[in-house]
Order: structure tokens, then C-alpha cells, then sequence
């Protein structure tokens, strides 16, 4: 056997030791890992120009003990005010407790970690029991100028939980993670932010036994982050989960919030529709903590009917076709799968490899047919519903596609995609072990302006020698969609990987894309935000920022873009 099949690296299959880098910068359950199977290391190997020899020895593994050097700035009065809110048991000053939870997901955060640099931590960090804590820790940050930073699962990937002006990380997940009342004729639940995605869906699914309801629910809502992302975060960040494209994103899911601001504290009306003027309801949905915190939401949920499940997938003869066909089904007004997603020619090589289809009798059909690799792509679809529904909806998908040019292979792929759809992020760390760095962007975009944008962000990321860009499209209206940027590129410089991803933004803003679709801003895409919006939109928001939050203590520090000074906004493009 040659030296291209027979090595396997030694992917790292223990837990992280607790108390390391490491354990902060995994994602997910600590002892779960899904490494590269054989077909997608080979692709590795080739489109890097690797041989063996490089995944022998890996770098940076962050296996040393978290140190913070950073001084706290609260005085000792300061910290046994605290103590005397939250509980003893509820205040934690150490330094790993520091470090997690100023830490999210971004692929900048994990690098420096890796290298064991720690910044932008808060001084204290508080575990609140309920909206009375929250209360009163607000009033007292607001009195003594302390700046607040709400941390929910802690998957941010835009640089949303840095705190940068030290101050106190509030971990709402530890304790204020209930349903505080679910209302079966409504079909409503209410809960507080803390709340984690399988623990809401567990209780949503087995509903007749946990709340008492007649019938089983769903919350609809599953991103790629769902098993380690609350709900709270699901709302700061303007979410949009998998199946959004039946479910809807959090901005139409949630119906009514709860926040304790420096301003005081408000709940939105229940309604499912007013004319009251510009809603407030509206306003604080995607405000990343710089209003206020976020203590209880009501969300519409959805009758759960796994039984009924249509499964399909397809493989077009181009990315133009593919294009067209999504456009025609999300037009279409049959109805909306719920999995709805389309992989451009590059994705759809590594999508074949990882879902198991690639040198199937259904991969040999394909080639035989003259859906050639590198111009086929592959589109996965699921339909949820009432039965009658969601069958006539494949009906119709299945006729457009062929109209398409798309040749039907089955639900086959779906099924291997959904048994991996919360795991692929695992990888990660097997790839950063061997300085191959995997990130991804994403942008909304219409219809008309699709090709345009695609090609300007594929365009720019290509210009990297032996890089990967990986595009798919996966949450659909009838007047546009999303665009998914995944890029992979040997690369382990902090300062390179952030001109390059800056390099990236700033091309999405060029070709006329939305900064985010899915992940918000933070602090990453706060430079643009100016930019994007205009002074004008931009001058509402910070008019916001100044009624609920006077002082500044919300998730200070760049966060939306509200408080950056004029030296840190990305200027037009020449």
C-alpha cells in the first residue's frame, strides 16, 4: 500500500486536561471528536502540497495551564458588593475562569490561544440566579462605572465576548437556563436566556410529559453551534438555524423580550402583530448585549412531526443551474423545505467525500450521466410539515430540479449530512494541529446581485495560493438567499490570517453583501458598520445606545460598531 493510503495522523482523541488552553478553545462536549476520514485527508494532502511527514508533529496545541497576568481593576469593596448580590459561590476571579468567559469561537481568539496570549479578559466574572440578580448587578455596575459583558454559550464567532474594558462577564447559562411558561392555545413558550439548544428542544419534543401539552413541539431552530449556543445568543445575534428557511430566523421566531438595561427594565408585549408604531421588540433583537441584558423571551414554536419527514437530494450539472433551480422552489410558493441547501463545484468534491457518496454506485451513475466533478454540484433537502404538505412540496422541488437538469440521487446524502450536522465543527482542532486553518464568512444577498458577489468573494479568496473556498447557500427567500464562505489555508500568523480576513470582509462590502446573515457583529465586523449602514442608520442606533445605556457599560468596546472611534472604521474602497 503506498504512503498516500496506508499513513493515518494521529488525530488527538483525548479530552482536553482541565484547566488548559486547550479545554477553553475546544468546541463542544470535551471527550466527542470527529476527525477527517481517509478520502478528505488525501484532499488535504493534495490541494496543500503535504506530504506525510507534515502531520507527524503538531503545533501549538494549547496544552498548557491558562495563566492571566491581567491585574483586576475592581477594588476588594467592589468585588464583596458583588459577592453580596450574586452569592460567594456565584463569583469567580481565577484565571481560567477569566479567560473562558471572555472567549467565543473565533478562529483569531483560538490562534492565541494556542500560543497561550491572553487579552481583553473582565476582572470578575458573575453567574447570576435570576432577573432579580441581574437587577441589581446592573444598578450597581451602572453606579460604579463597570462595564458588563452577557456571555450565553459561548460560540460567538465575531469577537462578541472580549471584554475590553474589563469590568464583569455575566455567564447566564450557569443558573438562568428555565422555562418560565409555555402556552399551548398561543402555541408560545417563554424562557430565560441561559437556556442551551438540545436542553429547549428536549423539553419543546417531549412536551406532553415535561409541560403538560397535548401535542409534541419544536423550537425549529438548529445552527451548525446548537448543541453548545443558547438561546439568549441565538437572539443577540440575529440567528438563523438550518431549517430557517421553513422555521424562520430568530427575528421571526421571537415574539416578545424581557431586558434589565441601565435605563431600567421593559418586557415587550405577546402579540403576533400590532400597529403601534416602530416596535422596540424589533429594536433590541441583534443588539449583542449593548443595550441591555436579555433576561426572558417568548418564542412561537412548531408542531414536532418527525414522521411526516421528506428527504431528497439532487446533483445539478452546474453551479448556474443550481442557482436557478433554488431560486425557481424558493419562488415557487408550494411551500419552503426546511433543509434547503446548495453547494457550489468545490464544496460539493468535499461534500461528496465527507457524506460518504464519493466512489458509490450513485457516484458512478452521476460520472456516467456527465455530471463531471468540479461543475456538478450537490443540493440536500428536507421537508417538514403536515404529511400532505410536505410531500407535495418534494413533488414540486423534484420537477424544477429536473427542469433543471438535475438528476435525482435519493435522500441518501441528507441522511449522512444530518448525522453529521452538529459534528463537523470537531474537525477543527485536527486541522489547526497541523497549521491548516479553517474559517468561514457569510453574507445575505439578492437574487439579482448572487453571481456578482460569489464571484468577487470567490475571486478574492482564491487569489491565495492553495486555498480552499468552500460556498454554499443554505437559508432562502423569495428575494434572495445567503452566501457561505468556508477557507481553509495552511496559515498559523495571527497578523496574516487577519489582513486576509479583512481582505475578505471588505470585498463582501465591495460586491454589494450583507456584512452578516447569520453570526451578527461583535467586535470583528464592527470597523465596517458605518460603512455598511451610513451615518444616518448608524447615528439611530447610537441614539438607542445612549437612551438605554448612558453610561457605556454594555458590552463596551466596538461591539455593533457603536462606540468606535473614527480611527478604527474601515474607510470606503478606493
Amino acid at each position: 500500500m503506498s504512503e498516500k493510503t496506508s499513513f493515518y495522523p494521529d488525530w488527538t482523541s483525548e479530552p482536553p486536561r482541565p484547566g488548559t488552553y486547550r479545554s477553553i478553545f475546544k468546541w463542544g462536549d470535551p471527550s466527542a471528536f470527529k476527525h477527517p476520514n481517509r478520502r478528505l485527508y488525501v484532499l488535504l494532502k493534495e490541494q496543500f502540497q503535504m506530504s506525510d511527514a507534515d502531520f507527524k508533529q503538531k503545533q501549538h496545541e494549547g496544552n498548557e495551564p491558562v495563566r492571566c497576568e491581567i491585574p483586576s481593576r475592581l477594588t476588594a469593596e467592589q468585588v464583596n458588593a458583588f459577592r453580596g448580590i450574586v452569592g460567594q459561590e456565584n463569583v469567580a476571579a481565577d484565571d481560567y475562569s477569566r479567560v473562558k468567559y471572555s472567549s467565543g469561537k473565533t478562529m483569531e481568539e483560538i490562534m492565541k490561544l494556542r500560543s497561550g496570549i491572553v487579552d481583553e479578559v473582565p476582572d470578575l466574572v458573575l453567574h447570576p440566579r435570576n432577573k432579580d440578580d441581574v437587577e441589581k448587578v446592573v444598578k450597581y455596575c451602572n453606579e460604579q462605572m463597570i462595564s458588563i459583558y452577557p456571555y450565553g454559550g459561548g460560540s460567538s464567532v465575531t469577537l462578541g465576548l472580549r471584554c475590553v474594558q474589563g469590568g464583569v462577564s455575566l455567564a447566564l447559562s450557569t443558573h438562568m437556563n428555565r422555562v418560565l411558561e409555555f402556552n399551548e392555545a398561543d402555541q408560545t413558550v417563554t424562557v430565560e436566556p441561559g437556556i442551551l439548544g438540545p436542553a429547549y428542544e428536549a423539553i419543546l419534543n417531549d412536551a406532553p410529559a415535561k409541560l403538560n401539552a397535548k401535542r409534541r413541539y419544536t423550537g425549529g431552530h438548529f445552527p451548525q453551534s446548537f448543541e453548545y449556543s443558547s438561546v439568549g445568543g441565538w437572539i443577540a445575534a440575529l440567528g438563523s438555524g438550518q431549517q430557517s428557511s421553513y422555521y424562520g430566523d430568530m427575528y421571526s421566531i421571537v415574539l416578545s423580550q424581557e431586558y434589565v438595561t441601565p435605563a431600567g427594565s421593559f418586557k415587550t408585549h405577546v402579540y403576533p402583530g400590532t400597529a403601534t408604531g416602530p416596535k422596540v421588540n424589533d429594536m433590541m433583537k441583534g443588539s449583542e448585549g449593548a443595550y441591555g441584558v436579555l433576561v426572558s423571551a417568548t418564542l412561537r414554536v412548531f408542531r414536532y412531526t418527525p414522521e411526516n419527514r421528506q428527504r431528497f437530494a439532487f446533483i445539478f450539472p452546474t453551479w448556474e443551474a443550481a442557482v436557478d433551480g433554488a431560486r425557481e422552489i424558493s419562488q415557487g410558493e408550494f411551500g419552503m423545505p426546511s433543509v434547503f441547501r446548495i453547494s457550489d463545484p468545490e464544496e460539493t468534491v468535499v461534500a461528496l467525500r465527507l457524506y460518504g457518496v464519493e466512489g458509490t454506485f450513485i457516484d458512478k451513475i452521476m460520472t456516467l450521466r456527465g455530471y463531471k466533478p468540479m461543475q456538478r454540484c450537490l443540493y440536500i433537502g428536507q421537508g417538514d410539515g403536515e404529511r400532505g404538505f410536505a410531500r407535495n412540496m418534494k413533488k414540486n422541488v423534484k420537477k424544477i430540479c429536473r427542469d433543471y437538469g438535475a438528476m435525482y440521487i435519493t435522500g441518501y446524502p441528507l441522511k449522512n449530512w444530518e448525522h453529521g450536522r452538529f459534528a463537523d465543527p470537531y474537525m477543527r482542532e485536527d486541522l489547526n494541529d497541523f497549521s491548516i486553518m479553517i474559517d468561514t464568512l457569510e453574507t445575505g444577498v439578492t437574487w439579482s446581485n448572487f453571481h456578482n458577489l460569489y464571484k468577487g468573494v470567490r475571486g478574492l479568496v482564491k487569489s491565495r495560493p492553495k486555498t480552499v473556498c468552500m460556498t454554499h447557500a443554505s437559508h432562502f427567500y423569495p428575494q434572495g438567499t445567503n452566501l457561505y464562505f468556508i477557507f481553509i489555508a495552511r496559515m498559523n500568523d495571527i497578523d496574516e490570517y487577519r489582513a486576509f480576513q479583512e481582505a475578505i470582509i471588505d470585498q463582501i462590502q465591495r460586491y454589494g453583501g450583507s456584512l452578516s446573515h447569520h453570526h451578527g457583529i461583535g467586535k470583528m465586523i464592527a470597523p465596517w458598520m458605518e460603512l455598511h449602514l451610513g451615518k444616518a442608520q448608524m447615528e439611530v442606533l447610537r441614539t438607542l445606545k445612549r437612551h438605554f445605556d448612558p453610561n457605556n457599560i454594555m458590552n463596551p468596546g466596538g461591539t455593533l460598531g457603536l462606540d468606535l472611534p473614527d480611527s478604527r472604521k474601515r474607510p470606503a474602497s478606493k
